[in-house]
């Protein structure tokens, strides 16, 4: 009688076991069984997608081959930072130390150096893209591009990348062998495959995430593989191009450069009338100037001058300044046909006169202006390059104010010139409601250090600005309120006022410089003494930062003897 449910029993556990089973098959098949579902690669919906180290481009390229065109938005961010696409004159230019490259859209005729060249395919405008051809862009950049013959997409790879690339390994997920390993959206088994990959079929890996390579095949298609599918194959080091001979600019044999400003306002001065000033070797006189908007350089040179000059060995580095006029300068640098017609006035100048360098000195800039200064300066040098002309720039010491101090990328123009003089002078300034030197030691020397480091200024580049002039401060008191005044003056006149006064100077630690100060007429006035002590001191700064030079303010103001004390500590070893 209790056989039969005994059996019954069994049946039921022998069920249930089964169901178990299932639902335990059911359960490890849905959390291990890779996902067989293909998608196709979309790029983003581009037509002709780009990609550099696996990353894709968000615009498209066009055309192919020796007819492929780059988005100008890709060129500057992946391959040139300083390329440009200026909306006013409807123009990509690109400038290297030697060659500006400009190309006009939708025309076939382009410029290198302001002469004309044929090009295959113009820059062209879809939407809001700007296309340009790549062919007459390859030899500047040194780049290549990989074009995928099945899916069209570009590859790009730059001189010195190192490209690591694999190889499919034939193991599956359960470790058979296989024809195909996976290419998947994400590093997952559910996640779907973009492409299956043939045993022994290359791929480049850019990264590694749980077990899973980030992959890219030749075709462009970008996934992930399994680790245990994908086996290191070789790494690929894209060779460097030997670098073209970079231009080399002049500098004093075993020296540094030792250069005076002549401040020129109507007429240069009469050379008869200059005294020796042994140990100089760079002059700059201040003979042209913006003149308006449209980009007129106004011209107050004299041969006679360049003739005595450069007879008694002077390098001449004329002076070029805006004028100080900031929104004469925003008109002027607005557009590369101003710019270009600046740039053709000083190359005509330079030939006429037979000058050695250009000083540019452009002060009082409005801080929208900075990119536009520097892009003068990228597209200027190249020419003075090819007439062998040294380029160099004024700079202030770095300062929160916009108008004389932020304008200035000081690190991309060093990137350009030649040589960059810091004008390290007016910590204290002619309207300053505070009486101070006006380069005391070291604020001209944290000034250096901040450029050098911050900005990344090489040292050989630098050349120190400093004053032959300071400052007598008269200060009054009335009503408890004091007033502050000043008046430039030179060492000469300095040197004068102490003899006539039967003053003593003190030397000043805070500002290394000899101080006085002295009442008349219930005023007391005070001086901060450019001297010997000052000007040995300020070119010990040159020789401990390794500077390229000095550079002084301005001729006239020193006496006959400074010459001496500039060259000598110039000249004197450690």
């Amino acid at each position: 009688m209790r056989q039969p449910r005994r059996r019954g029993r069994k049946t039921a556990w022998l069920l249930l076991l089964a169901a178990l089973c299932a639902v335990a098959t059911f359960v490890l098949w849905t959390l291990y069984a890779p996902n067989r579902t293909h998608v196709r690669p979309d790029f983003h919906g581009l037509s002709k997608p780009v990609f550099y180290k696996g990353e894709l481009w968000e615009e498209s390229a066009a055309g192919t081959k020796e007819s492929l065109k780059l988005p100008a938005s890709l060129i500057k961010q992946w391959i040139d930072p300083n390329a440009l696409y200026e909306e006013k004159s409807d123009s990509f230019i690109v400038t290297t130390d030697r060659q500006v490259l400009r190309m006009k859209t939708s025309e076939l005729t382009a410029t290198v150096n302001d002469k004309p060249i044929t090009l295959k395919f113009p820059v062209e405008k879809q939407g809001k893209t700007v296309l340009v051809p790549i062919e007459p862009l390859r030899d500047l950049y040194r780049v290549d591009l990989r074009e995928a013959d099945d899916t069209g997409a570009v590859i790009l790879v730059k001189e010195g990348d190192v490209l690591q690339w694999a190889k499919a390994s034939g193991k599956s997920i359960f470790g058979r062998n296989a024809d195909t390993a996976a290419l998947r959206t994400g590093p997952s088994i559910k996640e779907p495959i973009v492409a299956d990959v043939k045993n022994g079929d290359k791929l480049m890996l850019w990264g590694e995430k749980n077990g899973w390579y980030e992959a890219q095949l030749p075709s462009g298609v970008t996934g992930y593989i399994r680790k245990e599918e994908a086996v290191l194959d070789h790494v690929e080091t894209v060779p460097r191009q030997e670098p073209k001979p970079a231009f080399v600019p002049w500098k004093p044999l075993g020296g540094k450069i030792n250069l005076t400003w002549e401040q020129v306002t109507t007429k240069t001065p009469d050379p008869a009338k200059i005294g020796p000033m042994p140990g100089l070797n760079v002059i700059s006189p201040t003979w042209f100037s913006l003149a308006d908007g449209d980009g007129t350089v106004q011209n107050i040179a004299d041969p006679a001058y360049v003739k005595w000059a450069q007879g008694r060995g002077y390098q001449v580095w004329a002076l070029f300044s805006n004028g100080f006029d900031p929104k004469r300068t925003t008109d002027a640098l607005a557009t590369y046909d101003k710019r270009l017609k600046i740039i053709k006035q000083l190359l005509g100048y330079v030939q006429l006169y037979k000058l050695q360098g250009i000083n540019i000195d452009f002060e009082n800039v409005t801080v929208q202006d900075k990119d536009e200064l520097t892009q003068f300066v990228r597209e200027l040098t190249p020419y003075l390059h090819e007439l062998n002309a040294v380029v160099s720039i004024d700079v202030t010491p770095k300062s929160g104010s916009e108008n004389w101090s932020l304008f200035y990328d000081r690190k991309a123009l060093a990137q350009t010139v030649d040589y960059m003089m810091m004008m390290t002078y007016d910590e204290y300034w002619a309207s300053s409601p505070k009486a101070g030197s006006v380069a005391s030691l070291p604020w001209v020397e944290k000034s250096v250090a901040q450029i050098l480091n911050e900005d990344q200024v090489p040292p050989s580049k630098l050349v120190l600005g400093a004053p032959y002039y300071t400052r007598i401060w008269t200060e009054e008191t009335k009503d408890g309120k004091t007033t502050v005044t000043s008046k430039a003056v030179g060492m000469d006149a300095v040197r004068q006022l102490i003899k006539d006064k039967k003053l003593t100077p003190a030397y000043s630690p805070e500002t290394g410089q000899n101080y006085v100060e002295y009442t008349d007429s219930g005023k007391l006035n005070r001086i901060w003494i450019e001297d010997e002590t000052s000007m040995k001191a300020r070119i010990e700064l040159v020789k401990k930062y390794d500077l390229a030079g000095v550079a002084l303010w301005k001729r006239g103001l020193e006496l006959p003897e400074t010459w001496t004390w500039i060259k000598d500590t110039l000249e004197k070893k450690p």
